[in-house]
């Protein structure tokens, strides 16, 4: 299955894919032949390979009981810090990254079920993913929500390559834990922050699953 929020750029890079390997076959006499072909071929199956939308089995704990936080998209935990949140929490917070490589899945989905109250897109620069400053600098979007424990917010970040998030939140939306809420493209970073009292259960290195790992508990 493939994601709906890539289906203007698999039309494209699959047409790209074709003429190559259309062409290989005009220059078959030619050395150009073989290259032609093999880039056609790699660059379909990175295509049905990045866009790919497997289906995902949220756990039933975090369905029954909202106070449960899952990983919004799959990746690399690459940093758990204290911050000082002034846009929608406004006081002390837990940040919680993931980094996607070009190879995970980038469906993003909602880590905890509530109400949205503050949504943000932000044009910016575009470092790499995993680069510190990157959660502040990049093109991002950003989603507070209201959960029946408290406040929670995420970020779809892109990294040094990704040129294009899709986010299909609004204020006033309610979201279910695990809901798709849209992607980023082509590598890129996740943050979520939440109360600095949270139970967290992951670490830095850990790999993570959206919808299904369970990273963190509020209180």
């Amino acid at each position: 299955m493939f994601t709906k929020y890539g289906t203007d750029n698999i039309i494209v890079m699959l047409a790209i894919s074709a003429i190559l390997i259309i062409s290989s076959f005009f220059v078959s006499k030619s050395w150009l032949s073989y290259p032609l072909a093999g880039i056609g071929i790699i660059l379909a199956v990175f295509t049905f390979w990045f866009f790919r939308d497997p289906p995902r089995k949220v756990p039933e704990k975090a369905i029954n009981d909202n106070s449960y936080i899952v990983a919004p998209a799959d990746g690399k935990v690459v940093m758990i810090v204290p911050i000082d949140e002034k846009k929608y929490i406004h006081g002390k917070a837990t940040q919680l990254s993931i980094f996607l490589s070009p190879l995970d899945v980038h469906v993003n989905r909602s880590p905890v079920s509530g109400r949205v109250e503050y949504f943000k897109y932000n044009p910016g620069d575009y470092l790499v993913a995993y680069h510190p400053k990157s959660s502040e600098l990049n093109e991002h979007s950003l989603i507070g929500v209201m959960t029946s424990h408290g406040k929670v917010m995420f970020k779809q970040i892109v990294g040094i390559i990704a040129r294009r998030i899709v986010c299909v939140v609004n204020q006033g939306d309610s979201l279910t834990v695990g809901q798709q809420i849209g992607m980023m493209k082509f590598g890129s970073r996740m943050d979520v922050m939440f109360d600095p009292g949270t139970e967290i259960f992951v670490k830095v290195g850990d790999k993570v699953v959206g919808g299904e790992t369970i990273i963190a508990r509020l209180k």
